[in-house]
């Protein structure tokens, strides 16, 4: 049986609450579960201790058990420092598209061309008064 440790959403419309469960990874997000291991509430703010709870030696036993945790999970672990954190894929979609690096690299042109401006006038007054 394959083992997931994930959120099963509940709560009413625009108010999401959700339940860390141990589930087989065949059942339904919010179907049938074998073990509530903790609660999410996303509407509480980042810093607050009530944000998430769980059972830390449950959610143990359970990775040992060969459970394997959702993306959201691993972050969760990661925050209460039972997973060391990992470099994350950032894929190619988040880089800017093609006009938007031609604006880029022209706008640099253009400030390298201002720069070098402005550092002329200054070279030519430094040599000037070394001449004097």
């Amino acid at each position: 049986m394959a083992m997931k440790i994930r959120l099963a959403r509940g709560g009413s419309k625009k108010r999401p609450y959700y339940s860390i469960v141990a589930a087989d990874s065949r059942m339904a997000r919010d179907g049938r579960f074998i073990e509530k291991l903790g609660t999410y509430n996303p509407l509480l703010p980042k810093d607050s201790e009530e944000r998430v709870k769980m059972n830390v030696e449950r959610v143990q036993y359970w990775l040992s058990q060969g459970a394997q945790p959702t993306d959201r999970i691993v972050r969760m672990l990661e925050a209460a420092g039972l997973r060391e954190k990992t470099d994350r894929n950032n894929p190619n979609k988040a880089k800017p598209g093609k006009k938007a690096q031609e604006r880029a690299s022209e706008k640099a042109a253009k400030e390298a061309a201002a720069a070098e401006a402005a550092a002329a006038p200054a070279e030519e007054a430094v040599e000037e008064a070394a001449a004097e």
